[in-house]
């Protein structure tokens, strides 16, 4: 695989000198070179070949090397192409963190098939939606979600195999234990009836009989269609060929592998808490992890935070990437404080803006500041991040990783003055085909110039580092005055007895719009007095929410993010 080297701009022609580049961490490259980066099923092969020995992934206390995951992901590409499927066919996967997700995944790959990630809380509506229009052949689903896929099964159209998995899959005599704790015990497994369908197990045993037909697989081939826009609009699929997601791997490597230190009695361990479907976790916590011959450390339900704290309690560990709720939820755990931190070496956040208090917290628990970065999925997703040198929480989303231009462009498309708020735009290898199947989509968020149109507001520093202001969407106008959502959210996350806040815009009658937050309280004695009080010391008057609301808990997605436009789909018809 080709290491980083600072011989070429992304778009050709001579390098641009960017403020950021001369601010850049000592070695780290400005540009990566692509010439001769090869695929993910490169990245794949070379791993087994290196690492064959090494624990790629672990589950419920059991391990699958890299020898076992080549093994294994083969038997799958085998399967899939004894049912027909062609390069370019779709497979739908639809699991949370078991060894199965990894192991189908990276076989449908190797077959130069392509990989339709699933969120398994879909429910039969948006299950439907997802798979219709990717136009998938092919789903995999544990067995906890199969009763969703029975509801919707008379509507999917395209799909002709379904596949059922286990949480034990993969896990030898332990799966036994965990499947019967899940069905039995737990009771997670609702009942569904799927005739047609067949064990990821008996796949598996299926496939190991047969020798994979070899499959030329290029870096213009489509490796995944990862959906996106669902809180806002129809999900598109965000089209993300090999080549983007292994730029995005060399850019990560180049970024973060000078600062990691490496040992026979310290290998690399990625606390994988976030989905492998999500992006960020697929990306950062997977894929490049396969190219530092990491092991991944699979967390199934990280919603069950004292059984997470358990796991963190017996397992070594020296990297977690994360979103903000997450890491306050651990803070807030029993038991966080007995968790063995010393051989921590970077954490990370991204997918929602880190508040200052939390990473605060953090650093006084584990001694390590959290380092923050910035993607979607239509960026592979890492564009920006903080140095792995940070000492404390900055606030920023930090500089563009190599290859990369960032621009902060006005409604009209046109650059404004550094300092000034605009909306993000990106350039570079990472960035997506396009979205599925929508060119007037694709054409709406690609400017003519290549960048793609976040949606972000943000703002260029003097050193060439970004600071996300807010989404469009959700910005507030208070009397003509620009009210940013994460600013009132930041300052109320630092009242003592709040746990969690979100803050939207409503209609109002006298300044067009008010805003109100929704506090999840930490201290049943906090009162809205309290929490106003609180915001008057650190915002001008038009910034204090105007209502002030307690709930039980915020809407959010799978991996932690608050959902604002639910928040105020909920609220928008009553009287707050």
């Amino acid at each position: 695989m080709a290491k980083a080297t600072s011989a070429v701009k992304p778009n050709g022609g001579d390098l641009i000198p960017w403020p950021w580049l001369a601010n850049y961490p000592a070695g780290i490259p400005h540009t990566i070179d692509l010439a001769s980066a090869g695929t993910l099923v490169d990245i794949l092969a070379d791993s087994a070949r290196r690492y064959a020995t090494r624990p790629a992934f672990e589950s419920f206390g059991k391990q699958l090397t890299y020898a076992d995951l080549e093994k294994q992901s083969l038997a799958f590409t085998a399967w899939l192409q004894a049912q027909g499927l062609k390069k370019g066919d779709r497979v739908a996967l639809m699991m949370p963190n078991v060894m199965a997700y990894p192991v189908a995944m990276f076989g449908v790959l190797r077959g130069g098939f392509t990989v339709v990630n699933v969120n398994p809380l879909y429910t039969p509506r948006e299950l439907e939606h997802q798979i219709n229009d990717s136009g998938a052949s092919v789903l995999v689903v544990l067995e906890n979600f199969a009763h969703v896929v029975q509801e919707a099964r008379t509507q999917l159209q395209s799909l002709k195999h379904i596949v059922v998995s286990t949480a034990g899959d993969l896990l030898g005599f332990k799966g036994s234990i965990v499947n019967l704790v899940a069905r039995h015990v737990k009771k997670v497994v609702a009942p569904f009836s799927l005739p047609e369908s067949i064990t990821f197990k008996s796949v598996l045993a299926i496939g190991a009989a047969r020798t994979p037909a070899a499959v030329n697989v290029t870096p213009d081939d489509i490796a995944f269609l990862q959906y996106t826009g669902g809180t806002t609009g129809v999900a598109k699929g965000a089209v993300l060929l090999h080549r983007n997601i292994v730029a995005n791997v060399l850019q990560c490597d180049a970024w973060i592998t000078p600062f990691l230190t490496q040992s026979n009695d310290n290998r690399p361990v990625m606390v994988t808490a976030l989905p492998l479907y999500h992006i960020f976790a697929l990306t950062a916590c997977c894929i490049y992890m396969q190219r530092l011959g990491a092991c991944c450390l699979l967390i199934a339900n990280p919603r069950d935070i004292p059984g997470f704290v358990k796991t963190l309690k017996s397992t070594h560990f020296t990297m977690i990437c994360g979103v903000n709720t997450l890491y306050n939820a651990l803070l807030n755990a029993p038991g966080i404080r007995e968790v063995d931190f010393s051989k921590l070496q970077f954490a990370v956040a991204g997918g929602m803006a880190m508040q200052g208090p939390v990473a605060r917290r953090w650093k006084e628990l584990t001694g390590k500041a959290v380092v923050e970065g910035y993607g979607l999925s239509e960026t592979s997703p890492v564009a920006t991040v903080n140095p792995l040198t940070l000492e404390e929480f900055s606030g920023t989303i930090g500089y563009p990783v190599p290859s990369t231009e960032v621009v902060i462009r006005d409604a009209d498309g046109r650059d404004v003055v550094q300092g000034e708020p605009g909306e993000l735009y990106v350039r570079g290898p990472q960035v997506m085909a396009g979205y599925w199947q929508r060119p007037e989509e694709t054409a709406k968020a690609m400017s003519a110039d290549g960048f793609f149109r976040t949606g972000d507001v943000a703002v260029m520093l003097a050193d060439g580092q970004f600071k996300i202001v807010d989404r469009l969407k959700d910005m507030i106008i208070v009397s003509g005055f620009n009210v940013y959502p994460n600013e009132v959210e930041e300052v109320i996350a630092g009242c003592p007895g709040v746990l969690e806040a979100a803050v939207i815009g409503l209609p109002d009658e006298h300044s067009g719009e008010k805003v109100v937050a929704y506090v999840v309280r930490k201290d049943e004695n906090l009162t809205e007095e309290a929490v106003r009080s609180h915001c008057r010391e650190s915002l001008t008057g038009y910034k204090v929410p105007r209502n002030i609301v307690f709930r039980d808990a915020l809407p959010k997605t799978n991996v932690g993010k608050v959902l604002r436009r639910v928040l105020r789909d909920e609220v928008m018809g009553n009287k707050v």
